[in-house]
């Protein structure tokens, strides 16, 4: 046996006044409002139970169902009278007119308890009279409702005076044939649980608007957007549809053709509606301003924002990007974007959409002092309309010869101008408000943050090489020093020993010196390292060929030959250079009748290199702060450069350094470097170890 109609009606509303009592129990916070919404939702779920039981089982009493009817009504009256408290300045009325409702609602209760048949249709005139005059002032309580709040607060009640005005309509339909007819009509009391589950949604939404009522409940946007879609499209091909039937059925022998092109003109049409991005930003608009508080869900317009600055390579059209980002707020197809220059001046950098004009604005001009002092969001028409409204504002000719320019978007960074956005007219009426402005200011802001990072980025890649370079020239500029001071003090000393044996053969081995370490900065400035790979270098040698270069000083270092032997990991020429800077420091740092010795050991597995001087000696403090520092010297002519290398050298192969220093008595620099064996060093120390 199929379930009568009036069941799965009032089933209908009863579960869906059902889910809304417990949304609004689950997130009350103690307020009169919200208490008595859900009071009354509470009483349409149980009354809507009780009719849908009814329906089902017609052979029971009906008083249960007539008795929570009044009841059901008393509870709207009471939170319409509430609410209407709260918007009404002569509450003594409002406390008479209550009691007085209350008193009624009684009395009807009172005689419906009294009289009441076994069916709903049984009911007697005068209790169809009574039910009749309660659904007028249901009526007349919405009314008022609506007609005493402000229009801004209408806002925020309007579909809640749509569903309850539905409610006691459809009363009103139902008692009204009834007082005309002697007899209720079962089809239209029914209907009546339809209608009621059909306000559900309405009174939600207007619970969701008035936190006073509790109700935490959010409808995304785009949901509400895509169901719009949806269901306009499906009302739409459900008339094409009929439509077509209609031509079909009219059309004779062409019918058949006629519906098949008329349904597909209309398919198409369809498709193109859907495609059009001007519908698209006008429907969005509507139901911002119909169904939602605010214009935007800033949850989703910032997820979108952030996700269009940021996505692709960092960096890459990030111009373009922010663009797009602020003019997609507003719904505008296109904009260009203007930065500061070094110069001062603000220069196209991008557009979106449009051509490239090369437009340019000088940074002191009408335009720009605007924007940094007042930080608004200019609209060109209302600007050329009201100039009043921007005091001291010229626009550019540029600005106005821009078709359809609309809105000029600053773009702040602490409260100086980094650029500005001109967007064209958006697809979608949009009407710009406070809200509009706000979030296209603030958009600015972050799309300034983005874009000054980017430029931060560039000025650092910028920086970093010029600080390469500086350094490359840095270290050329400081090895030509020690080659320069070589040199001299080979001229110096060519005068008085030119004709000894010994002197001509240091000249010739110093010059070749010389020319090597030429040749390996001439390949270092093409953008080479080292002429040759990394190989074992035997350090007793590389320390004889040192001190015997700076032979010809004054004092001459020595070195102190011992029978350690060892070997290192490491490109000759770079080392070479690394110790040479040692000795000729310990030199210049000695005075002539002091001493400078160089020595090799071994210690746990590792070469030991001593360069040890009697000169003038460090402080502790100098040691720690400034000595591998680079461009930090203690010496007039001094780079800074060479103890800073031979530090990164020595960490380069492994190694680590070590620095004794007392002020007055000397110094003694310490390089512990990695022994690489291999059978020509072994055997060397074996046969070293052997004689000792």
């Amino acid at each position: 046996m199929s379930l009568p109609i009036g069941t799965f009606s009032y089933s209908a509303s009863g579960a869906a006044f059902l889910l809304v009592f417990l949304l609004l129990v689950s997130s009350w916070r103690g307020r009169l409002q919200g208490a008595l919404l859900a009071t009354a939702c509470l009483i349409m779920a149980i009354w809507s139970a009780g009719a849908a039981y009814w329906a089902l089982n017609p052979e029971r009493s009906a008083l249960f169902v007539e008795a929570a009817e009044i009841v059901r009504s008393a509870a709207w009256f009471c939170f319409l009278i509430v609410l209407l408290g709260y918007s009404h300045k002569a509450t003594r009325s409002l406390r008479t007119a209550a009691v007085a409702l209350a008193l009624f609602c009684a009395a009807v209760l009172a005689g419906t308890i009294y009289s009441s048949g076994p069916r709903v249709s049984d009911l007697r005139t005068y209790e169809i009279l009574a039910r009749l005059l309660l659904s007028v002032v249901g009526m007349v309580l919405v009314e008022q409702l609506y007609r005493e709040v402000s229009p801004k607060q209408r806002w925020g009640i309007k579909f809640l005076c749509l569903a309850l005005g539905g409610i006691f309509v459809c009363d009103f339909y139902l008692y009204a044939d009834a007082l005309l007819f002697r007899r209720v009509s079962m089809d239209i009391w029914a209907a009546r649980g339809v209608v009621d589950a059909l306000a559900v949604p309405l009174i939600a939404i207007s619970a969701s608007r008035n936190p006073t009522w509790s109700l935490d409940i959010t409808v995304s946007r785009r949901i509400v957007f895509h169901s719009t879609a949806i269901l306009g499209a499906a009302v739409y091909l459900l008339g094409m549809a009929a439509a077509g039937y209609y031509i079909r059925f009219f059309g004779g022998t062409w019918g058949v053709v006629l519906q098949v092109t008329f349904l597909f003109g209309a398919l198409q049409l369809l498709v193109i509606i859907f495609a059009s991005g001007t519908l698209r930003a006008r429907l969005k608009v509507f139901l911002s301003k119909n169904f939602f508080s605010y214009r935007y869900d800033y949850r989703e317009e910032w997820l979108r924002f952030t996700r269009t600055l940021s996505e692709g390579e960092p960096g890459a059209e990030l111009h373009e990007r922010s663009i797009q980002a602020i003019a997609d707020l507003v719904e505008s197809p296109g904009g260009i974007l203007l930065l500061r220059q070094d110069s001062g001046a603000f220069d196209e950098v991008a557009t979106w959409n449009m051509p490239r004009r090369s437009l340019a604005e000088p940074g002191g001009n009408s335009l720009c002092r605007f924007l940094e002092e007042h930080q608004w969001v200019i609209e060109l028409e209302e600007c050329i309309a009201s100039p009043d409204v921007y005091p001291g504002l010229t626009l550019p000719g540029w600005l106005r010869d821009t078709p359809a320019a609309w809105l000029v978007v600053p773009l702040m960074l602490h409260e100086g101008l980094l650029g500005f956005v001109v967007l064209t007219r958006s697809k979608g009426k949009i009407r710009l408000d406070w809200e509009v402005h706000d979030i296209l200011k603030t958009a600015g802001r972050q799309a300034a943050s983005y874009l000054a990072q980017l430029e931060a980025a560039k000025a650092l890649l910028v920086a970093r090489q010029f600080e390469s370079f500086n350094r490359m020239s840095a270290f050329v500029v400081h090895d030509l020093k020690n080659l320069v001071a070589q040199l001299s003090l080979l001229l110096t000393n060519s005068e008085k020993h030119r004709h000894t044996p010994e002197f001509q053969r240091d000249m010739i081995e110093t010059v070749s010196n010389s020319v090597d370490k030429m040749k390996r900065l001439l390949f270092q400035l093409r953008g080479g390292y080292s002429l040759t790979p990394a190989a074992p270098v035997a350090l007793n040698d590389l320390l004889r060929a040192a001190v015997r270069a700076r032979s010809a000083s004054s004092p001459a270092p020595r070195f102190d030959e011992s029978d350690a032997q060892a070997a290192v990991l490491a490109h000759r020429p770079r080392l070479e250079r690394v110790v040479g800077h040692l000795v000729q420091n310990a030199i210049e740092a000695t005075p002539a009748d002091g001493r400078v010795v160089a020595s090799l050991s071994r210690r746990d597995g590792q070469a030991v290199i001593e360069i040890a001087d009697s000169g003038c000696g460090m402080s502790e403090s100098f040691i720690r702060e400034r000595l591998f520092k680079p461009f930090e010297s203690t010496k007039s002519a001094g780079m800074g450069i060479g103890t800073y290398e031979v530090q990164q050298y020595v960490r380069e192969i492994g190694g680590r350094i070590e620095v004794e220093s007392v002020e007055g008595r000397g110094t003694i620099f310490r390089l512990l470097l990695p022994v690489h064996e291999d059978d020509s060093t072994s055997s060397a120390r074996v046969a070293a170890e052997g004689r000792a």
